[in-house]
């Protein structure tokens, strides 16, 4: 291709859905996945979904890590989207920097049902890649964090404290809520339908005995107490 020409190049960046776009790509990456798991995500699989060659997404994603972390990306995007949609914190008792902290849970808990193949990328991806390489979205919902907990007047030793304990909480909520329990989706019996009957009732009488309530999700209500309570230890004053 003679220089200066980008005939071929935009040709071969028209697919399915026109022209594209980053943006584009990783929707139709996120849909594969939300579909059928991690494991079917390859740059030739999201190629013939796109309609185009492989090798042109390249320019838009260097390779499967950066595949992945735009799931990252994409995930963060739209809880920003969510909280765009609606700003303000439901009508909650206390100071508008813990409501406002609440509502960024419940939103990125909506994203994170949504999307629960995307969900074990918020673990892993961060123990890949180095803060000032993450996602731009992702650094905004660190940032959104850290203004919330300032804003309520935390010091910069109990704001770090805090943001640790938040962001860790939400994580660990979204894993226990999307761990997988059911081991027979078509039996009417809850104890058939979790696969009590292969764990032996004299090694694992507790888990037995709780396992059709921890099969259960928490939801908002849980999400929420957490939140407040992992906020009142870390911000009481120490004595």
């Amino acid at each position: 291709m003679p220089a200066g020409d980008t005939t071929g190049r935009r040709a071969s960046d028209k697919g399915h859905f026109g022209r594209l776009t980053r943006e584009r790509v990783l929707a139709v990456a996120l849909g594969v996945v939300d579909a059928e798991g991690l494991s079917a995500l390859s740059m030739r699989r999201l190629g013939s979904e796109l309609g185009v060659e492989a090798m042109s997404l390249y320019r838009y994603l260097p390779g499967k890590d950066a595949l992945l972390d735009g799931m990252v990306e994409a995930l963060y995007q739209e809880v920003e989207e969510h909280l765009r949609a609606d700003p303000d914190p439901a009508p909650d008792d206390g100071p508008a920097w813990r409501a406002g902290l609440r509502h960024i849970a419940r939103a990125t808990y909506a994203v994170g049902l949504r999307h629960p193949e995307v969900v074990p990328l918020l673990a892993t991806r961060m123990l890949s890649v180095p803060l000032a390489r993450r996602p731009a979205a992702v650094l905004r919902a660190d940032e959104r964090i850290l203004r919330l907990l300032h804003e309520g007047g935390l010091d910069e030793p109990t704001a770090t404290a805090a943001h640790r304990a938040f962001t860790a909480w939400l994580l660990g909520y979204l894993l226990v809520e999307l761990r997988a329990m059911v081991d027979a989706p078509d039996e009417p019996d809850p104890a058939f339908r979790l696969g009590l009957h292969r764990m032996p009732a004299q090694d694992f009488p507790r888990l037995r005995a709780g396992a059709v309530a921890l099969a259960g999700q928490g939801g908002h209500a849980e999400l929420s107490a957490g939140v407040d309570a992992l906020l009142d230890r870390v911000t009481a004053p120490t004595a």
